[in-house]
């Protein structure tokens, strides 16, 4: 999320170097390495080479759901493994009496960051 808002506030001007991304946000730069390369896979980020190359968003801060961004970036966010996606069927799931709270809270945490827009945590 730091290099998205990082990006957003500093790429009105072309291509963000990571070079100047590391130094603003304190990760190493062959870390950021890895977290640059998965927004660029996850079409989140696009990326140019040569002298003024670097990296800049592929859309407004406005079209992007932090849930978005999480769920390409972290993968798919289950709450309890019986609510992951492509699970197997839980055998005890027609009896779970905590089953309907964890669909619940599930179905909150995922509107609650689908609800929020990158450009939310710019101000």
């Amino acid at each position: 999320m730091r290099v998205m808002i990082d990006l957003a506030e500093n790429d009105k001007n072309g291509p963000v170097s990571l070079s100047d991304i590391a130094l603003r946000q304190e990760i190493s730069k062959k870390y950021l390495e890895t977290i640059v390369r998965d927004l660029v896979k996850n079409g989140l980020v696009n990326s140019s080479s040569g002298r003024t190359g670097g990296y800049v968003l592929s859309r407004a801060p406005e079209d992007y759901p932090v849930g978005e961004i999480l769920e390409k970036t972290e993968g798919p966010m289950p709450v309890v493994a019986c609510l992951a996606e492509n699970s197997e069927a839980c055998p005890r799931a027609a009896q779970c009496r905590t089953l309907p709270l964890w669909s619940e809270y599930e179905k909150l945490t995922h509107d609650f960051f689908y609800s929020k827009k990158l450009s939310d945590l710019l101000h």
